[in-house]
């Protein structure tokens, strides 16, 4: 049992799980956050590199299953569709990757976390914030550059790619389908990087492997609540949601 909780006291391991569920949760109901959720709450009372690993397993399965949730087909097509926007970012992301020693963070975290927070703010204020995409090429390859620019720095490359669907009227399913997707390809390179720098190991690994299951049961139940959702309060949750990310990028950027 201690192998599986990695050492952790049961009520902290109890803890563990609730915020798990909660972030998985969200996911489903939106198809981001859980990153943001996982790591501000198990930080809060975890070590950071513990925090990391128990992250790792329940997002690469997690963003499986959101991505192939209308089937692999599917997925495909989506893929496809969005694949200048997906190739950019992973591309723009290495590069970027490289300097992360030459940029402070916290002037990137607020440069990001301005225009979320505003845009969101619109939004919900009822403000008309929706692109007309006449040149789908240009726009894919603008976002995915934003995207991966940002995500080499610090890992929050989702804001950018949501904003895009939102204000372009994407129907939900397609938004849950690509965020699976964009998000999986990190994920599997956040799983092989984080096995490489010793965070994933034969200690943390079944910890890890013990969160997929809470993170799947949250996850259903955010599926439940979004399929009966329209794509109006799809979209307003989306909003809601985004300004949380806003929230938290400031604060990072104020708090270092």
């Amino acid at each position: 049992m201690e192998s599986v909780t990695g050492g952790l006291a049961p009520a902290t391991f109890a803890a563990a799980v609730a915020v798990t569920m909660l972030a998985s949760f969200v996911k489903g109901v939106v198809g981001f956050a859980m990153p943001m959720i996982m790591l501000s709450g198990l930080a809060s009372f975890l070590p950071v590199e513990t925090a990391m690993a128990c992250l790792v397993l329940p997002m690469l399965v997690t963003n499986v299953s959101q991505s192939l949730r209308e089937g692999l087909a599917a997925a495909v097509e989506t893929a496809r569709g969005y694949r200048r926007l997906i190739i950019v970012a992973l591309v723009t992301l290495a590069f970027s990757a490289q300097l992360v020693r030459v940029l402070p963070p916290q002037v990137l975290f607020a440069i990001l976390g301005l225009p979320v927070l505003a845009y969101a703010a619109a939004g919900l204020a009822g403000l008309p914030l929706r692109f007309r995409i006449r040149n789908r090429i240009l726009w894919q390859t603008a976002v995915g550059a934003v995207a991966g620019f940002f995500g080499g720095f610090f890992g929050v490359w989702g804001p950018p790619i949501v904003i895009y669907l939102a204000s372009s009227d994407v129907p939900k399913a397609e938004s849950m389908r690509l965020q699976g997707v964009v998000f999986l390809l990190g994920a599997a390179m956040l799983t092989a990087a984080h096995a490489v720098s010793g965070v994933v190991n034969a200690a943390t690994l079944p910890l890890s492997a013990a969160m997929v299951v809470p993170a799947m049961a949250g996850l259903w139940l955010g599926y439940r609540l979004q399929d009966r959702f329209d794509q109006a309060a799809f979209r307003r949750w989306t909003l809601v949601m985004l300004a949380f990310t806003g929230l938290n990028l400031l604060r990072r950027a104020m708090l270092g």
